[in-house]
């Protein structure tokens, strides 16, 4: 046997042993012949460095060193979650699946939710190709290098796994080495590690993998993503990715009411603490892919995934002062300042209080003992007060009047529970709000230009609105502090490219009050051009699909605002997309002004591809039958309640292939 093949049979051998040791728990050899066949191997290896193989085993034990993490693009985005706190809220949300998918029956797949780092993991041709963390769910860090430490994450794959995809998972370090490393730390003189969590996040980010290497990191995978999976639902997902290789941990359910996810739910809270890693709660999802698809998302999270999340641990700490933030659109946030107290492994000095009506409805004074807990594990709030220990010198909090920041009048106007600045175009902090989310990475992604250089540029008087960024020159811009040569050219050049963002974003960029990313995409998709939404009656805006009288209301008002009118006019000029050129190129209006309902599993496409395809021909597609729907496009498995509801009202039902015959095709 040459050495080529030795290499070879050691690292099949080495990948197998690491399988049975840190994903089945049934190891087969020694840890003695185990490190001599590594020992074996890296000698091998180093006499022939032309083979060198990233995903050898000896990788494992980390080496290189990563000054600065490339970003890499999400292939498939990683959204977050909804999260509750409440079984009346987990059935309210079962109640909106219901009403999407009609008489569809559906199950659920319950998961416990790791309290980790997330992760993304790409596999080409059964081998580990790179990791990258979650980041903003459209692009992460890549730390590849030291992902390929952990004993968890397989190298190389077995069994029948698709030739591309990724697979999702949380990096996790349980209690047991989380334990070990801090009382090494404490022998070493070493201020100990604050908690699992934390550490487990802040070790992928570390520039020297051998250091990850020596951290008791695991990886517990819990999604897949791609085409062509070989899988249909959730569970055997799970069940496929478990065969491949991947660590998945055998405690999810397929539940078939929700009767049984509460089961699982309060079995979970009892028992969470006998977990040999944390978990902050549990993840429910609708379990088949196709009925995912249906159900859709939201511009942050799936429809048909919510996060139910164990109460959170709390502390008790004394509210010394109230300071008031303005955010972009005015809103008025009070915010607590706190006696520091050290909650879920970080030092808490701030929380939210949200608005009037909640700083009421706790009766808070200043000087209060305060109960503080994380809501969803992240953001401190205060959920009560200790009014026993209420000291006599205790203030009453007077909300403020005026704004912060101009002194403006505040508002508040029926049916809003917060008060705010109506001084939009005078008010500072408004006016670098607005800028910053104009040039944020899910609107026009400026490249080079961040929130601090749009302060600057305010503070010096260059920028007063978004339009006032395309008329920067590099001579105003280079006396400014931090603003080298190639900083101003990376500026410039960015601020340039974003003229060629897409219209959606550029809506979505306006800040219009209730216009997300989701919204703006519906009206650029129903009117096509800035002068066709500026146009729109009241009517016709609530005409399209999910834009009610508040969004309605709001467009109105932007439009009616003159100073709007000049600034979308500085944009055209300019340069700025302000028409959908993907509407323009499409002359396929087949399908226009036709409203429709899609129900059932089709055999040639699936439903959102049926969805794509009616809306990329003028048609709409509703998620509920009324007097102006115009089809019922029914599938195999049709909800019978459509079905009655379209006879009754004279409603066409026509199968895949009368649809298809329709718009000839």
């Amino acid at each position: 046997m040459d050495d080529q093949e030795k290499i070879k049979q050691l690292r099949e051998a080495l990948h197998e042993q690491n399988y049975l040791y840190y994903i089945l728990d049934a190891p087969k050899i020694s840890d003695f012949e185990f490190d001599q066949m590594l020992s074996s191997l890296q000698e091998l290896e180093r006499q022939y460095p032309e083979l060198f193989d990233p995903n050898s085993p000896t990788q494992r034990v980390g080496g290189g060193v990563t000054k600065n993490f490339k970003t890499q693009a999400h292939r498939y985005p990683m959204y977050s979650l909804s999260n509750t706190y409440s079984k009346v809220e987990l059935s309210q949300w079962v109640a909106r699946v219901k009403k999407v998918l009609g008489d569809e029956k559906f199950e659920f797949t319950c998961e416990l939710k790791y309290d980790g780092a997330s992760i993304s993991l790409t596999y080409e041709g059964g081998k580990f190709l790179r990791g990258v963390t979650r980041g903003d769910g459209t692009q992460g860090d890549d730390v590849s290098l030291n992902l390929r430490t952990i004993p968890t994450i397989p190298l190389e794959l077995k069994g029948d796994y698709p030739d591309f995809f990724e697979i999702r998972g949380e990096i996790v370090l349980p209690f047991e080495g989380f334990k070990a490393m801090n009382e090494q730390r404490i022998r070493m003189g070493e201020e100990p590690f604050m908690n699992p969590r934390n550490t487990a996040s802040g070790s992928l980010k570390l520039q020297d993998s051998r250091l990850v290497a020596e951290r008791p990191l695991a990886c517990f995978l819990y999604a897949l993503a791609g085409e062509d999976l070989g899988v249909d639902s959730q569970m055997l997902g799970l069940e496929k990715a478990r065969s491949w290789g991947f660590k998945v941990p055998q405690t999810a359910i397929l539940a078939a009411t929700v009767e049984e996810v509460f089961r699982y739910l309060d079995h979970w809270d009892q028992n969470r603490f006998d977990l040999p890693y944390e978990i902050d709660g549990v993840v429910i999802k609708i379990n088949r892919f196709d009925q995912q698809q249906s159900l859709g998302f939201t511009a942050k999270s799936p429809r048909w995934a919510i996060a139910y999340k164990f109460q959170a641990e709390r502390a008790i700490t004394q509210l010394e002062s109230v300071s008031y933030q303005v955010g972009r659109t005015g809103a008025i946030t009070p915010v607590a300042n706190l006696s520091p107290v050290l909650l879920s492994g970080t030092t808490v000095k701030r929380a939210s209080l949200h608005n009037a009506d909640q700083i009421e409805k706790l009766a808070l004074r200043i000087g209060d003992s305060v109960y503080v807990e994380k809501g969803g594990e992240i953001i401190p709030k205060i959920i009560g007060v200790n009014t026993e220990n209420r000291p006599p010198q205790s203030q009453e909090i007077i909300f403020i009047t005026h704004c912060p920041e101009c002194q403006s009048e505040l508002v508040k106007e029926d049916g809003e529970a917060q008060h705010y600045c109506k001084n939009q175009y005078g008010c500072p902090t408004q006016i670098a709000g607005k800028i910053q989310h104009f040039i944020s990475r899910k609107a026009m992604d400026v490249d080079g230009l961040g929130n601090e250089t749009v302060t600057l540029l305010y503070e010096n008087h260059l920028i007063s609105n978004i339009a006032d960024l395309y008329h920067l020159n590099r001579n105003e811009l280079l006396p400014l502090e931090r603003m080298a040569e190639k900083s101003v050219d990376n500026l410039l050049q960015g601020i340039e490219a974003s003229k060629q963002k897409p219209f959606a974003k550029v809506l979505f960029g306006l800040g219009i009050r209730y216009v997300g990313e989701t919204v703006a995409k519906k009206l650029v998709k129903a009117f096509s051009s800035i002068d066709r939404i500026r146009g729109a009656s009241r009517e016709e805006l609530i005409e399209v699909y999910e834009i009610g009288d508040r969004i309605a209301d709001s467009l109105l008002d932007f439009f009616n605002d003159e100073r709007n009118v000049l600034l979308i006019e500085r944009l055209r000029q300019q340069g700025v997309q302000l028409e959908s050129q993907e509407q323009e190129e499409s002359t396929n209006t087949v399908l226009a002004d036709q409203k429709f309902v899609i129900s059932g599993v089709f055999q040639t496409i699936s439903r959102e591809g049926l969805k794509e395809k009616i809306e990329s021909m003028g048609g709409t597609v509703v998620g509920s039958i009324s007097a102006k729907t115009n089809y019922l496009v029914a599938g195999e498995g049709m909800g019978p309640s459509k079905k009655v509801k379209a006879e009754k009202l004279g409603i066409p039902i026509i199968d895949e292939s009368t649809f298809f015959n329709m718009i000839k095709l």
